[in-house]
């Protein structure tokens, strides 16, 4: 009977949230129902939200009011994740709108959910933390997929939701860990993108003496063909890793490393647990010690009590070329934060201005760092094609999915997506342009 209903899915936010809508879908695709990519076609439709920062709520908030309005008669909305941790018991009266709000910790129960929407029950939040079997219905390119190796935070950074939303620290054992990464290799998968709240604190909680070094090397020996590490927390980033980063072929030379600010007083009242002297210590060991590195962030700029003196250290920092590639993102105030409840909380205006400031300097940073490859060969992975600039595109080794600047590229024959080309790059600039070579020079 339920392979009758079909179920459209909805995922908001960030890839750990990706990965819980894949394990989602697989439960609820396992149970017999129908998955479709036209939501106005949907007899369920299932939104998994983000509710880190003020944006990511109305950004839920919009998305289920135009499902709403989309939906076919008689079809029933589920808000799922984090906006149903946070606000659902205090707004589910009314945001009529949906008919039931799921909690992280119960989507195993989607089946069962479904089959009770509209009898009076609309909050299924609480339950024990649990972590999901492997099977996945991937929702990225089939070439990658995210592999999340923990739920949960302990840094109790003071501008942070996330301990309060997605609860403590905990990783998943690394057996199951290798076991997902497998049966995603049996899949076609090329690489792995490893993520966390937290990579570097992974199996801290664990008993059996695993790290995330062992879990890499577990990786590693898996069919994958490489894997990429992001979210390390630079007070954790041992030398350990770094030597495994240099010396295992299968581990992309790339580490993201949220870093937030360089102005110790701005660390300080973030409740990070670096200063500046150690970052820039860490950022000269990793260049020297993994050649070729190249180093992503993200940074917060307007923290409360940020001064234009922290600021300029900051944007000298970027323009100093220390960073390959960041994000950057003006303090959201959040309520239950320490931040939230600080003094000197910066104007609106004044935080956008220096989000552009920063970022302009960024961007000055990549396009030096690119016109650097002007005349040289890239091997790239196609990608897709960017029909607006009538060029197909694809990502070198030293570029993330998704975040990174791509590469936009002609060929004179049909490239496979998936497949790595060698593109000669013509102009640098935020982003290369090229040509590919021949086919047969991959």
């Amino acid at each position: 009977m339920n392979n009758a209903v079909k179920v459209g899915f909805i995922s908001l936010g960030c890839d750990k949230n990706r990965v819980d809508t894949e394990k989602a879908i697989a439960i609820v695709q396992n149970a017999g129902y129908r998955i479709t990519d036209d939501v106005t076609a949907a007899d369920i439709i299932v939104v998994n939200t983000c509710a880190f920062i003020r944006s990511a709520v109305k950004e839920a908030v919009d998305t289920v009011l135009e499902v709403a309005s989309q939906k076919k008669e008689g079809a029933k909305i589920v808000v799922a994740g984090c906006f149903t941790e946070r606000y659902a018991a205090e707004t589910a009266a009314e945001f009529t709108e949906a008919d039931a709000f799921v909690g992280m910790n119960r989507y195993a129960e989607l089946p069962e959910i479904f089959k009770n929407l509209g009898n009076g029950e609309r909050l299924y939040t609480g339950g024990k933390p649990v972590f999901y079997p492997s099977a996945r219905v991937l929702t990225t390119p089939p070439y990658y997929a995210y592999l999340k190796i923990a739920e949960g935070c302990n840094n109790r950074c003071t501008y942070c939701t996330i301990p309060r939303i997605r609860g403590a620290f905990r990783s998943e054992p690394q057996a199951s860990l290798i076991k997902e990464a497998e049966a995603l290799a049996a899949e076609g998968v090329k690489e792995i993108v490893v993520v966390a709240q937290d990579t570097t604190r992974y199996g801290s909680d664990l008993k059996d003496g695993s790290n995330l070094t062992s879990l890499l090397r577990g990786l590693a020996a898996t069919d994958v063909e490489s894997i990429r590490l992001l979210y390390a927390y630079p007070e954790s980033v041992t030398d350990e890793l770094i030597d495994f980063i240099a010396s295992e072929p299968k581990m992309a030379k790339y580490i993201d490393i949220p870093l937030q600010h360089i102005s110790d007083p701005v660390l300080k009242r973030m409740g990070r647990r670096t200063d500046s002297a150690a970052i820039r210590g860490l950022l000269k060991k990793l260049g020297n010690r993994i050649p070729g590195v190249t180093v992503r962030s993200t940074f917060i700029v307007g923290f409360p009590g940020e001064t234009e003196a922290d600021f300029e250290k900051l944007k000298d920092f970027i323009a100093e070329g220390n960073i390959d590639y960041a994000g950057f993102f003006a303090y959201s105030r959040e309520e239950g934060t320490a931040a939230a409840k600080m003094a000197e909380q910066i104007p609106y205006k004044v935080k956008k201005q220096r989000q552009r400031d920063v970022e302009k300097a960024e961007a000055a940073v990549v396009a030096a760092k690119h016109a650097a490859y002007e005349g040289k060969k890239l091997e790239v992975v196609y990608e897709g094609i960017d029909l607006r600039r009538g060029r197909f595109v694809g990502r070198p080794s030293f570029c993330a999915p998704e975040v990174d600047p791509p590469i936009y590229f002609t060929a004179d024959f049909a490239p496979e997506v998936g497949e790595k080309y060698v593109v000669k790059i013509t102009r640098g600039g935020f982003y290369m342009t090229g040509k590919a070579l021949g086919a047969d020079q991959k």
